[in-house]
């Protein structure tokens, strides 16, 4: 990914119709906010993946191996000049990623608030894509030293622990659990696995692995994701009545793509649900998003009828590594 970016960098300005696309683009910063570079990788991984372009293939891993920048930047400039038609929706769609590990990011939130409230719990997730991160329950862990899950379940976490240790391990019930996404991967459609698959970096085969197994469970246990807007979802999940449960709000790496006007009215339904909690029925807003901070993203707990928001630590976009703060340091 890195070798990529560095070639586009010094290779954009080239005369094609996927170079043109990106040069119009008039606000630098978007490239970051709207996740250009993955798009990108996205459309190349995917011609890889379908076999659409074999002179890219020839350079992608396994092939990548002593193949020169030179080599590499001319397959990625015949793969755009021949398939612009391929490339250019990519480029129209925030990439669908649903990374398996960002369950193991979550995991310690969601003991954290089992913990705190002593209570079930409710699960809404948004931008859930195809909804692998609801089956977070199923998957195996290690925090540190605290073993939590079935290890036995073909995806098992164990991501480099610092700072403070996890909360302590317990049995977490679950009530119900439900998800939105404006896009919902359809994962059973071999198109739309392609394009969930192909915004798996291209030499991490590992995660091919953890994701394809990961299908699998949410296959058997067939949890589906609404096809909704956050915006239009939400309300109707925070008027239902959970009494005797804590209702978790949840998303990781998905709230910036709803612009700043959708983010700041759907924060504020969130805290006006928040202040009709009680005890009998708390309202938890767990998030794992970036803050303009490095390394990686905040783990953020926000939990009601008190309201206090809570820094529990910071992760790795791909959860290879938490540092735990937790709630009480």
């Amino acid at each position: 990914m890195s070798r990529l970016c560095r070639l586009f960098s010094e290779h954009l300005f080239e005369d094609d119709a996927v170079s043109t696309y990106l040069l119009k683009i008039e606000r630098p910063d978007s490239f970051w906010s709207h996740a250009l570079a993955l798009r990108v990788a996205g459309a190349l991984h995917a011609l890889v993946l379908s076999d659409k372009c074999k002179v890219l293939k020839s350079v992608y891993p396994p092939y990548h191996s002593g193949v020169t920048d030179d080599a590499i930047w001319k397959a990625v400039s015949h793969a755009m000049q021949t398939h612009a038609d391929f490339f250019i929706p990519y480029l129209n769609s925030a990439p669908q990623t649903n990374e398996v590990r960002r369950s193991s990011v979550l995991l310690p939130g969601f003991l954290t608030i089992a913990e705190k409230t002593g209570l079930p719990l409710t699960l809404s997730e948004l931008g859930a894509s195809a909804g692998i991160n609801l089956c977070w329950d199923c998957f195996g862990y290690k925090l540190d030293s605290t073993e939590w899950g079935n290890a036995d379940s073909g995806v098992f976490m164990a991501p480099e622990w610092k700072g403070a240790p996890p909360p302590q391990a317990r049995e977490i019930l679950i009530l119900d659990r439900g998800a939105c996404d404006l896009a919902p991967v359809d994962y059973q459609n071999a198109e739309e696995k392609l394009h969930l698959l192909s915004y798996i970096w291209a030499d991490q085969e590992d995660r091919f692995e953890r994701t394809e197994n990961a299908l699998s469970i949410l296959t058997e246990n067939k949890y589906t994701v609404d096809k909704a807007d956050i915006s239009h979802w939400l309300p109707d999940r925070l008027a239902m009545k959970w009494q005797g449960s804590a209702h978790v709000i949840y998303h990781t790496i998905a709230w910036q793509y709803q612009g700043e006007t959708a983010c700041r009215a759907n924060q504020a339904l969130i805290e006006e649900a928040g202040s009709k909690a009680s005890t009998e029925a708390p309202l938890a807003w767990l998030r794992f998003e970036p803050d303009g901070q490095d390394p990686g993203a905040a783990i953020t707990l926000t939990l009601w009828p008190d309201g206090t928001e809570h820094a529990l630590g910071r992760a790795d976009y791909h959860g290879r590594w938490i540092h735990w703060i937790g709630l009480d340091s």
